[in-house]
């Protein structure tokens, strides 16, 4: 059963907009190895000072704007639009972002995904993108294999897609059988089969069903993957289950 969550349902945070995906009427705040999503738009500069991160792996995508990245491993890294990084924090793990969005604003995600077991050794990892966009084709951008250089320690995939106006779609081919998918708006408005409308920070769970993506306007896509039967540490401390 396809099921809509609608993005009236985050929570606001000054300029964070934060996501627990987990269904109200469930146990868990997340659904599977994803824990949280934060919808970030910044405006000028603004320094985050260090801080600490323990046991999550989180995925810095960001599409408009520069982040100066620092950490307590010794990185420091620029990262924008074209270079996205993952943080795997494991037992301890501090940093620090400085924010430009003084030419235009800062905008992006980051998403916190469940370590597949508990205080795995930091580890920070950047990836530069060769093209901006993807356009109208699926990008797999982490998965847990060597298929990609950003690798998650649980069962976890992250696709994104543009896709031109006037146009419809489908799921990439899935890496393995029995997976959940949360299928998030973070541009533009599509619609699922004809009867289903997401607008912007709208998200979609869907478990095996098959369906099809069309857009008038025009969408960006991110396309979470997750396999809830595999083993998850879930009490990282953004990424953990928040419901008792």
């Amino acid at each position: 059963m396809l099921q809509k969550i609608s993005g009236r349902t985050f929570r606001d945070h000054g300029p964070i907009k934060i996501l627990h995906p987990g269904p109200e009427n469930t146990g868990d705040s997340g659904i599977g190895s994803i824990g949280r999503i934060d919808h970030a738009t910044f405006r000028g500069k603004q320094t985050i000072r260090m801080h600490p991160h323990v046991n999550d792996e989180i995925l810095s995508y960001f599409r408009t704007g520069k982040v100066k990245h620092s950490d307590s491993e010794g990185f420091s890294e620029d990262l924008g639009p074209k270079k996205i990084m993952l943080m795997k924090a494991g037992k301890r793990f501090y940093h620090e972002e400085e924010i430009d969005g003084v030419a235009e604003p800062h905008e992006g995600l980051q998403i916190f995904i469940r370590p597949g077991e508990k205080d795995l050794v930091p580890e920070v990892i950047f990836q530069d993108l060769d093209e901006l966009y993807s356009e109208n084709k699926w990008r797999l951008l982490a998965s847990p294999s060597e298929e990609t250089k950003l690798r998650f320690s649980s069962q976890t995939w992250i696709f994104d897609t543009r896709l031109s106006s006037d146009s419809s779609f489908e799921l990439p081919k899935l890496p393995k059988d029995n997976l959940t998918g949360l299928l998030y708006v973070y541009q533009g408005s599509v619609t699922i089969n004809p009867e289903l409308s997401l607008e912007k920070n709208d998200s979609l769970i869907f478990r095996d069903e098959k369906f099809t993506i069309s857009t008038s306007t025009g969408a960006e896509l991110v396309l979470f993957l997750t396999d809830e039967n595999s083993p998850i540490f879930k009490e990282g401390m953004y990424s953990g289950n928040t419901r008792g």
